[in-house]
């Protein structure tokens, strides 16, 4: 089905500060074509990781395949459970360099490894540098993708507890984590100066 199910998108992108057993990352995504003021939508639909192959490679590879006209600017928007891991941030980074007529948007339910000491957030400061646009699903996201991805027999989409707190809590997480250094160093200084 080109449609996912209910069960599989209300577990796998609910954005829960504390996700266990969500090893796998979806990704919905929507393909349009920009015709002067207009847009032309190509394609839309969701993958998952495949027998090892994280997502964003599948769907690197699979629009690839297109063989995009580089006289015409494309427009991409991903809704992923998981924000890109470090090598993946680096590939889709490339890709964009390759594609300069090609925008890309990803919005994610959840941060993948950013609160520990690993490479990750390093990862999405690169994929912002490169020209991604990456920001936190809101509930606005969430009630786009279940009324154009998810297989949801006309039921209106209902959030569920602590949805808008944790946006806002990972939100604010993304934007320590895209702020230049010198601006954190910055902040720190300030707060030393205010005894905070």
């Amino acid at each position: 089905s080109i449609l996912m199910q209910r069960r599989l998108f209300l577990y796998n992108f609910r954005n829960l500060r504390k996700a266990k057993g969500r090893r796998e990352t979806y990704l919905c995504y929507v393909v349009k074509r920009r015709d002067s003021a207009t847009s032309c939508s190509l394609d839309f639909g969701y993958l998952r990781n495949q027998m090892g192959c994280h997502v964003e490679v599948l769907f690197l590879r699979y629009i690839a395949a297109w063989d995009l006209d580089p006289g015409r600017c494309y427009r991409i928007t991903w809704f992923t459970s998981w924000s890109p891991c470090y090598d993946c941030a680096q590939h889709i980074a490339s890709f964009l360099r390759s594609y300069p007529n090609l925008t890309l948007r990803i919005f994610m339910a959840r941060l993948y490894f950013c609160e520990d000491r690993k490479a990750e957030p390093e990862g999405l400061r690169r994929l912002h540098k490169a020209g991604a646009q990456i920001a936190i699903m809101t509930f606005k996201d969430y009630f786009y993708c279940w009324n154009t991805f998810v297989e949801n027999r006309e039921q209106t989409f209902k959030g569920w507890e602590g949805l808008h707190e944790n946006s806002v809590h990972l939100a604010r997480k993304l934007w320590r984590i895209l702020l230049p250094l010198y601006e954190v160093d910055d902040l720190r200084d300030a707060f030393k100066i205010l005894g905070l």
